[in-house]
């Protein structure tokens, strides 16, 4: 399968990226500066420029046939709407976005630490709200994942709907491989188009 990855050069990117190429897709991962995409040369991979702020360059690489795997972050407001109203744009076959667990639709699932965590955001989960729902709007999935941490994949990860979502742990992580296998098993086999998917570690 063809995927896109978007924010390649974090670390989240970079999990789905190496994770994605070790399945045996072929991936073009997207950053601001291609440089900082920290993967030896692959025949599946092709790293290209491309930032959110500019929707034309994002448009130039994502197609009609793009699965796109978002793993955008941001410490400023305003950027990962935009880059949810890029992606859009630009007509993909599918969204797979990554989001927060206890913003927007997962606030209420999420319990107490929703409230908690809507202060350490501040003015960006606004941002991350409208972002989350321009995907849903567009049938994308929404990964909505606790605190990310470095570390191996968990092997007895699942995924669930919302419906099925344990209280936020504030004192608990989920590793980003974890995270990136979930949703790289949602671009190869969809279970929640349109909907909140949570990744757990177990």
């Amino acid at each position: 399968m063809d995927l896109t990855v978007l924010a390649a050069s974090g670390r989240t990117g970079l999990a789905l990226t190496r994770q994605a190429l070790r399945r045996g897709h072929t991936v073009t991962a997207i950053a601001r500066d291609p440089g900082r995409v920290a993967l030896a040369a692959s025949a599946g991979l092709r790293i290209v420029a491309a930032d959110v702020d500019d929707p034309a360059s994002i448009a130039a690489v994502i197609g009609p046939d793009s699965v796109v795997l978002s793993a955008l972050g941001t410490d400023r407001a305003g950027v990962l709407l935009a880059g949810a109203k890029a992606v859009v744009a630009a007509g993909p076959r599918r969204i797979i976005w990554l989001g927060a667990y206890g913003t927007g639709r997962s606030a209420g699932a999420a319990g107490p630490a929703a409230g908690v965590l809507a202060k350490l955001l501040g003015d960006r989960l606004g941002d991350k709200v409208e972002a989350d729902g321009t995907i849903l709007a567009a049938g994308g999935t929404v990964f909505h994942a606790g605190l990310l941490a470095d570390g191996p994949e968990s092997p007895g990860r699942r995924t669930v709907g919302l419906a099925a979502g344990p209280v936020l742990d504030l004192a608990t992580a989920i590793s980003r491989d974890t995270v990136a296998a979930a949703m790289l098993d949602e671009a190869e086999a969809p279970r929640f188009p349109g909907a909140v998917a949570l990744p757990l570690a177990g």
